[in-house]
């Protein structure tokens, strides 16, 4: 268990860590989820829910569709800029061999959500029991790499974000009206279920060695352009979905903390990404952004109908919008959710932000 420290050392630490760059600790980092955090995994399936061809990847730096459902990058290449590693590849990537292993590992997939039930309508996706069987396989094949000891050793000390719940309630309870699921649970139900599940998801994790695991919350899932063009009249965010996120993130705080009491340490970091999108949403103006309502690339009412695609109207500068697609944040909004996961108050990051868990595991 790891020794407590006093804030003022935490803060001296921080300042020492952010000195170099945040560079000094580059470690293997993992990422399990969905769409916002999947990088390309979903190229290599058969599947509807892609991202792998123009105009996603116009602001990458190759200026190709990567996979990753953004105009340029996504949260995980912006966290791995963050601790000073390379981008991490998708698991089903053909590259993935020899010492790129050692990087990590990005093993999320579009569509998929906390129950196996959720985005069945994509047809073919890792889901959440097939990903983490790809990161046993993923530590058996570093194994014969480095060595059973150091294998685990490199696991230990990674970084891991996962991001899961949104499609939970997007492509499934709110799907369509009276869904399979609404008709079985109440929404308060509902919101005890996929937390009662997601319990088991994490407890895998921990078992499979993961040390420090960052848990992102769902953002105000109603205030996304394809809910405002389905369900705002005058640009309010719709209150079903809106009444989920607040549901759901509260409970999801409370059962990291619950974790994190039961394996004595803070292994469960909160990232509580409702506020953090809630802060541009409300006041972009503040931020830089024109619009938080209308998607860069769409079609329709807020540019929300549909999937962004040739066809689409396409904004001529993504810095200027908040989303970009229907359901995903342009790459200046990933931007401005990494730095509050970076340095964000305990409003945001809970129990600590991921500068202090870089400063608190350099202390050897």
């Amino acid at each position: 268990m790891a020794l407590p420290l006093s804030m003022s050392t935490i803060l001296t630490l921080v300042v020492v860590v952010a000195s170099l760059g945040l560079n000094a600790e580059a470690r293997a980092f993992f990422v399990f989820g969905d769409s916002l955090v999947d990088n390309g995994n979903n190229n290599y399936l058969a599947t509807t829910a892609r991202a792998d061809a123009p105009p996603y990847g116009i602001d990458f730096p190759t200026h190709r569709a990567t996979g990753r459902f953004s105009n340029g990058l996504n949260i995980p290449d912006l966290i791995s800029e963050r601790i000073g590693a390379e981008p991490t590849l998708p698991y089903l990537s053909p590259e993935l061999q020899g010492e790129k292993l050692l990087v990590g590992a990005n093993f999320a997939s579009a569509g998929i959500g906390i129950l196996n039930d959720t985005g069945v309508q994509f047809v073919n996706m890792i889901r959440m029991p097939l990903q983490l069987r790809y990161f046993e396989q993923y530590q058996q094949r570093v194994s014969g790499l480095i060595g059973e000891e150091q294998a685990r050793r490199l696991v230990r000390e990674s970084l891991v974000l996962i991001t899961l719940g949104g499609n939970d309630f997007v492509n499934n309870y709110f799907l369509v009206p009276l869904s399979a699921r609404s008709r079985q649970y109440s929404l308060p139900n509902y919101v005890t279920l996929i937390i009662s599940e997601y319990r088991k998801i994490l407890q895998r994790l921990y078992e499979l060695g993961a040390r420090r695991v960052l848990v992102t919350g769902t953002g105000p899932l109603g205030c996304v352009p394809a809910e405002l063009a389905q369900h705002s009249v005058n640009g309010e965010c719709a209150a079903p979905l809106q009444q989920a996120s607040a549901l759901f993130n509260p409970q999801l705080v409370q059962l990291l903390t619950q974790l994190n009491s039961e394996v004595g340490d803070h292994v469960f970091i909160a990232a509580n990404t409702n506020e953090m999108n809630l802060d541009f949403i409300n006041n972009p103006q503040q931020y830089g952004f024109v619009t938080s309502k209308i998607a860069c690339c769409g079609q329709g009412r807020y540019n929300g109908i549909g999937l962004c695609t040739r066809l689409s109207n396409l904004c001529q500068n993504r810095d200027l919008y908040a989303f970009w697609d229907p359901f995903h944040p342009s790459e200046k909004a990933n931007k401005l959710i990494v730095q509050q996961m970076m340095i964000g108050e305990e409003k945001y990051m809970h129990p600590m932000n991921l500068s202090m868990i870089i400063a608190m595991d350099s202390r050897v």
